[in-house]
């Protein structure tokens, strides 16, 4: 945590499942300090939000109330307290939510998460990315890509997320690598080789039905013939990329696409879409989530 010499004008706060990152903030946007840890939501019972946030921010914290303005699964049903979704079409920064704190320094306000009701999905923590990418293009009008554990394709038109469609590539990688067969051959580590990382794209866009039989080929080549751990890892990256990519197709295909994501899962997605002729712009998560919980800041001080 870097050292703290004012109090901020308000608090931001990304909490996801996983993780938790603070922001002491300015009016205006700037930060004037940062802390975060592995404390998310799924390892905490609904009475140690409190404490664990405070535990994070108490050094910038003075006499006076100081708002505190969050996004992500801390507004689930399991989290601080649930900020109900807010159906699509609409903008992606709907009106927080308080809950309710023993600790008279801080004002809780919870950014409520975005629903689909026809195509069912849900979304939280994504929409602040997204209001925080429309602060800076408002006139935008495409495909939002988010990269993540649960990757989200939004589609923006006229400053409202029109639709959403979440992929659980991310997980489906881990939980093969980490609990399948193919544990065995793909290793540990994030190297990937970039040929067959492509080929396996190529081929699931071209036969999406065989991903079954193409997921055991990965562990059968390594039996047979020896593969290095990064093709193993390649193959089974960009064989469910393929499979994402095949089923997101009505998204990308012939719209301007945005990505938002860390820098090694952006450089993933563009290399994916650049081969299939779509060249994205690429942004910071940290970045674009900032931006928009300034925004949400930003309303509710207006």
């Amino acid at each position: 945590m870097t050292s703290q010499l004012t109090y901020p004008d308000w608090i931001a706060v990304d909490w996801g499942t996983s993780n938790l990152r603070v922001w002491a903030m300015t009016s205006d946007g700037e930060v004037l300090a940062r802390n975060g840890s592995e404390h998310g939501m799924s390892d905490l019972a609904p009475d140690e939000f409190e404490v664990t946030l405070l535990s994070h921010i108490a050094p910038w914290l003075g006499r006076d109330t100081t708002p505190v303005i969050a996004c992500g699964m801390v507004g689930s049903r399991q989290g601080w307290a649930e900020a109900p979704y807010r159906a699509v079409p609409t903008t992606p920064l709907g009106q927080s939510h308080a809950a309710p704190c023993k600790d008279s320094r801080i004002a809780m306000h919870i950014l409520p998460g975005l629903k689909q009701e026809r195509s069912a999905d849900v979304m939280r923590g994504e929409e602040t990315q997204i209001a925080g990418y429309l602060a800076d293009a408002p006139d935008f009008d495409g495909i939002l890509c988010l990269p993540g554990t649960h990757t989200k394709w939004a589609h923006i038109s006229a400053g409202e997320v029109v639709s959403f469609q979440t992929f659980m590539t991310g997980e489906l990688f881990d939980l093969l690598g980490r609990d399948s067969v193919l544990r065995h051959s793909i290793g540990e580590g994030s190297a990937l080789d970039q040929e067959a990382f492509a080929g396996a794209i190529a081929d699931t866009i071209s036969r999406p039905e065989a991903v079954a039989t193409q997921l055991f080929k990965i562990r059968a080549v390594d039996l047979l013939h020896g593969a290095d751990p990064a093709v193993s890892r390649a193959r089974l990256s960009g064989v469910l990329m393929g499979l994402e990519l095949a089923a997101a197709r009505p998204y990308w295909l012939g719209q301007p696409v945005a990505l938002i994501g860390t820098p090694a899962l952006n450089t993933l997605y563009k290399k994916a879409l650049m081969a299939q002729g779509v060249e994205p712009s690429v942004h910071d998560a940290d970045a674009t989530t900032l931006r928009g919980l300034t925004a949400a800041y930003n309303e509710l001080t207006c």
